[in-house]
């Protein structure tokens, strides 16, 4: 069965899914597989659970009329997405980057939504599996779709961009991230570059930070819109006050914007800009945009304010990178408020590159004033070659939890930062 003959079932059946788990009553269930399972597997639990149909890939299926048999069941899906994607014709903006882009598509889709119906990406569904997803949930109501593209291996960001053809583009920026699989900060570059490349081949708009050397650098022959804190791009704006939370003044065609968020952290100016500059560039009013964005809150532990019973935490748990951790750092340095503690958990994906990047952050650390360092997992463990009194070392996670439990914390500004797998989300429980 071809694409087209599938695409006339997922109109009759306009649900997807890929785990038994979730079986809607008259979805469609494609089997894929992973590194330690094989969706050909669970087809009949998928119809019995109330599924419409079954695409799958292996040779032994039965033959029945609700199962679909296709050469490559993901690849299938891939084709679908795309085909679906061609024929409603919505205007997609894609979004990719080492740090920010899950916020920064969570403050677009917000502007946007403001004036707009509004198709994104759910929490970070952003692979070669996600994006599909997302794509088969567009409907003809939807006036755009924002979609996340996230990569860990050179080709991914073309991969995705051939599924969503994309007709705007944004790099949030690039980092040191996923080094085990790029091979070096080079190939990070180039893979985040390849959204570029397509709109470029395509004819398509990217939006870029004028300040951003490394993305001016892969710019040749780009159609671009500029934001950023250079007074030429199309939105510019700094930081405001100082504050908890991030306050910023932005600017348009001379006219100058206020706005008060509940993000944390300075580095979020440009992931707040980028949003400014797409939904102002697409028609959304100035004061939509700034009333959509002043009421956002972050949410799963990304730049994320909370004030517990005993102490004021900034909660970024959820990803951490060499240059995502830095900036987290320094933006905490500079927060005038006292005493201050910072609970880091190890960096991951880093390969070789590891041991280089974690000493660099204990370095960084000793330039900080802090009141108290809490350092968790084995890569900060290997770094520990003596250290001040009030800095602390643990193996994981359940030692560091045990420790903070023994030894109660009251009154701090604590900044929690790590990777997803250190789970430091279960620390607030203890501040």
């Amino acid at each position: 069965m071809d694409i087209q003959q599938i695409y006339t079932l997922f109109l009759q059946h306009p649900l997807v899914t890929t785990d038994t788990r979730n079986c809607p009553e008259g979805s469609i269930f494609f089997a894929l597989k992973g590194e330690h399972f094989d969706g050909n597997e669970y087809i009949g639990q998928a119809l019995e659970k109330g599924c419409a149909y079954a695409v799958g890939d292996s040779e032994k299926l039965p033959s029945d009329p609700w199962i679909i048999r296709v050469a490559d069941s993901l690849k299938a899906l891939q084709e679908l997405a795309n085909y679906h994607r061609k024929q409603l014709k919505t205007p997609v903006i894609a979004i990719t980057g080492t740090n920010g882009k899950t916020t920064t598509k969570e403050l677009l889709a917000t502007a946007l939504s403001s004036k707009y119906n509004v198709l994104y990406t759910p929490g970070n569904l952003n692979n070669h599996i996600g994006v599909p997803l997302t794509l088969l949930k567009l409907q003809p109501e939807h006036e755009w779709a924002v979609v996340e593209m996230g990569a860990s291996h050179p080709g991914d960001i073309r991969e995705l961009c051939l599924i969503a053809e994309p007709d705007y583009g944004l790099i949030t920026n690039v980092g040191k991230a996923h080094l085990e699989g790029f091979g070096s900060f080079e190939g990070v570059i180039r893979t985040k570059g390849e959204l570029y490349d397509y709109l470029r081949e395509t004819g398509k708009k990217g939006f870029v930070n004028h300040e951003n050397k490394l993305l001016n650098d892969i710019l040749k022959g780009l159609d671009v819109i500029y934001y950023g804190q250079t007074p030429e791009s199309f939105v510019w704006g700094e930081v405001g006050e100082a504050s908890s939370y991030l306050n910023l003044h932005w600017h348009k065609d001379r006219n100058a914007y206020a706005l008060s968020t509940h993000l944390t952290g300075a580095y979020n100016l440009e992931n707040v800009l980028a949003a400014i500059a797409i939904a102002s560039y697409v028609g959304v009013d100035a004061s939509a945009i700034n009333l959509a964005i002043a009421g956002y809150t972050p949410q799963n532990n990304r730049s994320q304010a909370k004030d517990t019973d005993k102490n004021h935490l900034i909660i970024d748990a959820y990803n951490a990178n060499p240059t995502s951790m830095q900036a987290a750092l320094e933006n905490f340095g500079q927060l005038q408020a006292f005493p201050k503690m910072v609970i880091l958990g190890d960096m991951k994906e880093l390969g070789e590159y590891s041991p280089e990047e974690h000493r660099k952050i204990i370095e960084m650390l000793a330039t900080i004033t802090l009141d108290g360092v809490l350092l968790c997992g084995e890569n900060f463990l290997a770094c520990d070659a003596g250290h001040p009194d009030n800095w602390q070392f643990f193996p994981d996670t359940p030692e560091l939890l045990e420790y903070l439990q023994k030894n109660p914390v009251s009154g701090y500004h604590i900044l929690i930062k790590g990777s997803r797998i250190n789970q430091l989300e279960k620390t607030i429980e203890f501040l």
